[in-house]
């Protein structure tokens, strides 16, 4: 402590200039990570229905970015004086908040980057703000012998009440006016909305382009100097004037675009909706990224031409508004684009919105819970006793409009279909156009990402989406993200109050080590996420049945076994060896390796239904029957090499003994042999040398021979000198399963080796 002190002394008020530098630094770093979260907002419905390319919709995005970003509203008033009272507080105390909250405001959205998991950089920033300046206050409070009642000198406690009642209101108006205008929407337009008269397709772009229209002018350019005074108060004064006569002009507009020019209004909706909360988001959350460090860099002007200490200097400053340099906004805008093109991981937060919406089922990123399971429950029964009252008539007529046209089902699981259909992304875009506009002219505080998400929930509910096979898996995803949020709000304000502390006592030291801890978290997260991606990309991954007959069945799963085979080769290699070493961390990792393909299983044996749905008619017996064979031989091998990892990992982790000298032998050999077949089996596969499976298959007694072998010397040694049950029954059921593994490759060797002879000519079986 006393050294601390010394060092503080000496560097003075030297600390502040690296103070601001290092602002500036996490500035331009917040402003990467918060896109990263923030890209969900604007870009999952046109990612989601696929209505413009992916190149198209970024370049509609960037132009809304760089147009918000002109046209900023300048200083964050939060960051000012909305939080705390800043006359309450000096310079260096103002610093050390500040600083606070930018570090744990940039540690925070990596944190839920890294996850994929879309949340709210204003609620962040307000609670790093609460936090931080509640720290600060309570030191002072301490320091003259106050009360816990002084707190609200300090604090606008009604402002963070309120902000508290927008997180909830955000969630439930957003849900509940998203699902029951895109039920009112696919009542009336079906999902086989292009055979629909044009007049409905007017009206409803009408409608979608005023709203959006609107939201531009009263959240995107609300405080832009874009419009003279007259309109701009027209605006204000004569809104539903305003409002019904840009309604009768596009429905209009839409009537002769769909006429004349044959577009599809849902695609026009789409674009300017995309750019409408691009722009939104770049005008109004690009001051939660850099109002903070703005903000002190502002505080450090007006202490520097003050003259006076740092410890004595009062913030009075802080409660006029400042606007941002024009420079300082173009700046951050390009940072913004630049990002928003090549973060990895604002395309996993939009991922993860857009398969919790999407219309089919698949592969489920989140895993029911007992909350989800109850939900589903309660509204199901719900739903059941709501269609008693409904006339039989009417529930019939309405769920017509719900039936999905044959066509709209993809025969191959792999085709890149839209998530969802342009008709819910234009009412995804036109509710949260709505909502956010209202909520911004009656100055509540609404997060937009909470919004945007919540509509996005709420349609897919409407759609029908969150089918019985679906339901639990989505709303357990829907709870986790909801909880984050909360979390979100929780770990701020702890953080950036237990920071400010730090900071507080330890001064440029311990500024210092937080910033090293800083960089060091975000680079370690940078480099894992890297890593994964890569791996993802790299990896050879099982690939799902495409082709329409037997003969592309045989030769296209044939990469998959090859695949399969090397991997399961690996796999046991990687068992017996982390067992004859006792290490605990090489079975851990195998286990992992084991469980991952198993899902991959799970993913083929999901595809039958598409897989049967693409064959053609003359091939659907026997192709058919060759698959789900297939399939059951993968999934036999899986849940062998799963027991095996399963067994080893519990042995060691339980710190059984070791496993004696001649059965660690024994399975070295073991292992040996069984990558020869492993490896004579895999080349087969990959080579198309369906001819020499025959010779393979020969050697089916070999192995069965050299395993019972192995079994019947173990019961010689359990007669006579072995002493450990444990290792004993791991001895043998290592045996058992490999005994069972070369059944399986057997039993895929034969099934070739039949299709292979019966169908399949070998001069036109050929590597692709």
């Amino acid at each position: 402590m006393a050294f601390l002190l010394i060092f503080n002394r000496y560097m003075g008020e030297q600390i502040y200039i690296i103070m601001v530098i290092a602002l500036a630094v996490l500035a331009i770093t917040d402003l990467v990570v918060g896109v990263s979260n923030d890209a969900v907002n604007f870009l999952n419905s046109a990612i989601g229905s696929k209505a413009i390319s992916f190149r198209t919709i970024m370049i509609v995005a960037s132009l809304g970015i760089a147009f918000g970003a002109i046209s900023s509203s300048g200083m964050m008033e939060v960051a000012r004086k909305g939080i705390f009272n800043p006359t309450e507080f000096v310079f260096a105390e103002i610093m050390v908040i500040f600083m606070a909250v930018m570090i744990t405001d940039i540690l925070l959205l990596d944190f839920f980057n890294t996850l994929g998991m879309p949340t709210s950089t204003t609620v962040s920033i307000v609670f790093e703000l609460l936090g931080a300046a509640v720290a600060i206050s309570l030191v002072k409070i301490i320091g003259v012998e106050g009360t816990l009642s002084d707190l609200g000198n300090y604090i606008n406690t009604e402002k963070a009440t309120e902000i508290i009642i927008g997180i909830l209101l955000s969630v439930f108006i957003a849900f509940t006016i998203g699902a029951i205008v895109q039920f009112i929407s696919r009542v009336l337009i079906s999902f086989d909305f292009k055979k629909k008269p044009k007049w409905i397709e007017a009206i409803f772009g009408g409608l979608a382009i005023t709203a959006i229209i609107y939201f531009i002018l009263v959240k995107g350019l609300k405080s832009a100097d874009l419009f003279s005074p007259a309109v701009t108060d027209f605006i204000s004064n004569s809104a539903e004037l305003f409002l019904l006569g840009n309604l009768i002009f596009w429905i209009f507009m839409s009537w002769a675009f769909a006429v004349f020019f044959k577009w599809s209004i849902y695609r026009v909706i789409i674009v300017l909706g995309t750019f409408a909360l691009a722009m939104a988001f770049a005008g109004n959350d690009l001051v939660n990224f850099i109002g903070v460090p703005i903000a002190a860099l502002q505080s450090f002007q007006d202490w520097q031409e003050s003259g006076i200490a740092a410890a004595n200097f009062n913030m009075r400053g802080l409660t006029t508004a400042v606007r941002t340099p024009t420079t300082l906004l173009l700046l951050s805008g390009g940072i913004m684009v630049v990002t928003l093109w090549f973060s990895s991981k604002a395309k996993s937060v939009v991922k993860t919105s857009v398969d919790l919406a999407r219309q089919d089922e698949g592969e489920e990123r989140f895993q029911p819970n007992f909350l989800s399971r109850q939900v589903v429950k309660l509204s199901i029964g719900a739903f059941e006793s709501f269609s008693k009252i409904v006339p039989p008539s009417l529930k019939g007529k309405i769920d017509r409009q719900f039936e999905v046209p044959y066509n709209y089902v993809p025969k191959s699981k792999v085709q890149d279909m839209p998530a969802f259909d342009m008709v819910r992304a234009a009412v995804n875009l036109m509710v949260a156009s709505v909502l956010i506009s209202i909520a911004t002219s009656m100055k509540l505080p609404l997060s937009t990402t909470y919004v945007t998400f919540m509509v996005a929930m709420g349609t897919s509910l409407a759609d029908r989406a969150w089918g019985a096979e679906s339901a639990v898996y989505r709303v357990a995803g829907v709870l986790n993200v909801i909880g984050g949020w909360f979390f979100t709000a929780f770990s701020a304000f702890t953080a950036a109050a237990i920071i400010a502390y730090i900071l507080h006592l330890g001064g440029f030291v311990a500024l210092v080590v937080l910033l090293i801890i800083a960089a060091s978290l975000l680079l370690r997260n940078y480099m894992a996420h890297n890593k994964k991606t890569k791996e993802i990309k790299a990896e050879d991954s099982l690939r799902r049945a495409e082709s329409s007959s037997i003969q592309g069945v045989i030769e296209e799963s044939a990469d998959n076994i090859a695949n399969m085979i090397r991997r399961s080769n690996k796999i046991y290699t990687g068992a017996i060896n982390g067992l004859a070493k006792h290490d605990l961390e090489a079975l851990k990792k195998n286990t992992k390796g084991v469980s991952k393909m198993s899902k991959e299983i799970e993913g083929l044996q999901n595809n039958i239904f598409y897989f049967i749905k693409n064959l053609d008619d003359s091939s659907v017996g026997g192709a058919s029957d060759f698959y789900i064979k297939l399939l059951g031989y993968l999934q036999d091998l899986v849940q062998s090499q799963e027991f095996i990892s399963k067994i080893g990992l519990t042995h060691v982790n339980n710190n059984h003994r070791k496993l004696k000298y001649n059965q660690i032998k024994e399975l070295k050999d073991l292992d040996q042999n069984l990558e020869a077949l492993f490896n004579k089996t895999m080349d087969v596969f990959h080579n198309r040398s369906f001819e020499h499976i025959g010779t393979i298959l020969a050697t089916q007694n070999t192995y069965f021979e050299l395993v019972d072998e192995k079994i019947k010397k173990q019961v010689a040694r359990t007669r006579t000198e072995e002493s450990s049950p444990k290792n004993t029954t791991l001895y043998f059921s290592i045996l058992t399963e490999s005994k069972d593994i070369i059944k399986v490759l057997m039993n895929v060797l034969e099934l070739y080796y039949t299709e292979h002879d019966s169908s399949v000519a070998p001069a036109k079986i050929s590597k692709s």
